[in-house]
């Protein structure tokens, strides 16, 4: 184990603490993550993956990615692509192998072969409605199937038959034999292949029979040398029948925990649900920046590191709770605070034009890149006679405390000088399209001499040094705080929140940010964390994302806790 204090601890953990102290599995840790390529990961595979890959690095030992590609009419080669770029995105490595449970296809048949010359598994002829309606209820016990005492010798030729594609889908399946009146459903003769007349991504049609999940999951893990196999509780009650293929195959035992997956809030993390949205077109793509899914909080500006805070500070338990997005995003800010270059940005422009400063005159002023990291350095800003401001930083009948721009009043612009408001300019409906400003030299940087303060510092651009682009303001994308929760007969796309997205098209903004790249993040100034959108930007025309506002309602609860 290396040398290594954690900086937090869990059941988990303490499981296998105790049985490296206990030399069991040799004091080796190994363990896995074994998605199934039928959809994206998404903000709950992470807590999986980080659990999954920190325990292995933690103690030394080693994660197996491996793919469970058992269900060929659902799986595709984009998810695999996907799901391999997500993980070495978080920041984890998985060795010179990744694993498949396709690769155990024909150590999965053997066995099947070996279950049924010890007469504990058999082929069965009903349909799959006839199967449901013969394993009973949580209240009572099932029926055996009429099919259940076929001889070896029938079981071994259908099921071979099976594999050759002689039988139709759904005409066919081969069940363990186990207990129609066991009090756990799962036991209750489970399901081990079923047909599928579909080529695999992988192993093309090679196979007419695919094993179920149940079936193979297990035994990939003993194949593996798996010690912890650590999943959700969902599959808590699988976990009897996870023992006991197993147990009668008489092969390596790994050990299974589970844990409770994440909620979140204003979310959804079914990839069946995810896939709706998808299908439906409530989103652009899987990867749209307001989806759950790690491909799209990687396009929204996301870090690696904040979504591993965040796995940290949820901890990992047995009990499930919705956790407020509001601790994501905070994590996220945290990070991206330290990182993120200040820039000036304004999304929604009023021309403002300083009467008194000369014209074709240029200043570079100089600003601060971030104060967190004087490493950051600093950069010039160009500032002339016609600049833009926010145009909610202006308000002629100004209401009480607000402190900004007002016909009078005097205010700081970053970096440059105070100005004052002299004449407001408006067009024949009465809207404002103009201020006319004055400014005091004296203030360069931002500073009076006299030692006189102004109440508010506006940001701000050069109108003649700025460029435009297209800005899109992010929300959460469920107007609902648990979408999974529907009432009234509404399903979870009624919960959709229409001002999910906003699209703003002629944003001024600072002229460094003309080359910015696809994946670079910034702060624009008193607004927000912005990052270059990955699919639409283009050179010298970058589009932004709004990854998180500044505003940050977590650690307003923080502090509130604390007090």
């Amino acid at each position: 184990m290396r040398d290594h204090v954690p900086s937090s601890t869990n059941f988990i953990k303490d499981i296998v603490l105790n049985d490296i102290k206990t030399n069991k599995y040799n004091g080796k840790v190994i363990t896995r993550f074994p998605p199934e390529p039928n959809g994206y990961l998404h903000i709950g595979h992470a807590k999986s993956i980080c659990l999954n890959f920190g325990l292995a690095e933690e103690f030394n030992g080693k994660c197996n990615l491996r793919f469970d590609d058992t269900n060929p009419s659902k799986e595709e080669q984009e998810y695999v692509d996907a799901i391999i770029e997500d993980v070495k995105w978080l920041g984890y490595d998985w060795g010179d192998k990744i694993y498949y449970a396709s690769d155990y296809f024909e150590q999965l048949y053997e066995w099947a072969i070996q279950l049924i010359k010890d007469g504990k598994a058999y082929v069965c002829d009903l349909s799959p409605d006839e199967i449901r309606q013969y394993r009973g209820t949580l209240t009572e016990p099932g029926k055996e199937s009429p099919y259940r005492n076929r001889s070896v010798e029938e079981n071994l030729d259908l099921l071979e038959r099976m594999k050759n594609g002689e039988f139709a889908e759904g005409s066919r399946v081969l069940r363990a034999k186990i207990d129609m009146s066991s009090g756990n459903i799962n036991m209750r003769d489970p399901v081990m292949y079923r047909i599928r007349n579909e080529a695999h991504q992988r192993t093309g049609d090679k196979w007419c029979i695919y094993p179920m999940y149940d079936w193979a999951h297990g035994l990939s893990d003993s194949i593996e040398g798996i010690t912890h196999s650590i999943c959700t509780m969902e599959y808590e009650d699988h976990r009897p029948l996870y023992d006991w293929f197993i147990e009668q195959l008489n092969v390596y035992h790994p050990q299974q925990i589970e844990f409770a997956r994440l909620n979140l809030s204003h979310t959804v993390l079914s990839k069946r649900k995810l896939l709706r949205l998808v299908n439906e077109k409530n989103v652009e793509s899987w990867d749209d920046p307001r989806m759950p899914t790690l491909a799209g909080m990687r396009r929204r500006g996301y870090t690696p590191e904040s979504i591993r805070d965040f796995a940290e500070r949820i901890g990992v338990g047995k009990k499930e709770s919705l956790v407020d997005i509001a601790l994501l995003e905070h994590c996220v800010r945290k990070d991206l605070n330290k990182k993120a270059q200040r820039v000036m940005a304004v999304l929604r422009p009023l021309k403002v034009v300083i009467v008194n400063y000369p014209e074709n005159k240029v200043e570079y002023l100089e600003a601060i890149n971030n104060p967190e990291d004087s490493s950051m350095g600093i950069r010039d800003v160009p500032f002339s006679r016609v600049i833009y401001i926010e145009k909610d930083d202006f308000m002629e009948e100004p209401l009480k405390k607000f402190y900004r721009l007002t016909v009078g009043r005097e205010v700081r612009l970053r970096y440059a000088y105070y100005i004052k408001c002299v004449e407001v300019i408006k067009d024949d409906y009465g809207n404002v399209i103009e201020l006319h400003c004055t400014y005091d030299p004296e203030t360069r940087g931002g500073w009076s001499p006299d030692g006189r303060q102004v109440k508010s510092t506006l940001h701000w651009v050069s109108a003649s040094h700025s460029f435009n682009a297209e800005v899109r303001l992010y929300n959460h994308l469920f107007a609902k705080e648990n979408p999974d929760e529907t009432e009234d007969g509404n399903d979870f796309i009624d919960y959709i929140n229409s001002n999910s997205i906003e699209i703003l098209k002629n944003c001024c903004i600072e002229p460094s940010l003309k080359q910015a790249k696809a994946g670079e993040r910034y702060q624009f100034e008193r607004i927000g964390y912005f990052c270059v959108d990955s699919k639409d930007s283009n050179e010298g025309s970058p589009v932004f994302n709004r990854i998180v506002t500044l505003k940050d309602e977590w650690l307003k609860v923080l502090k509130s806790e604390k007090s």
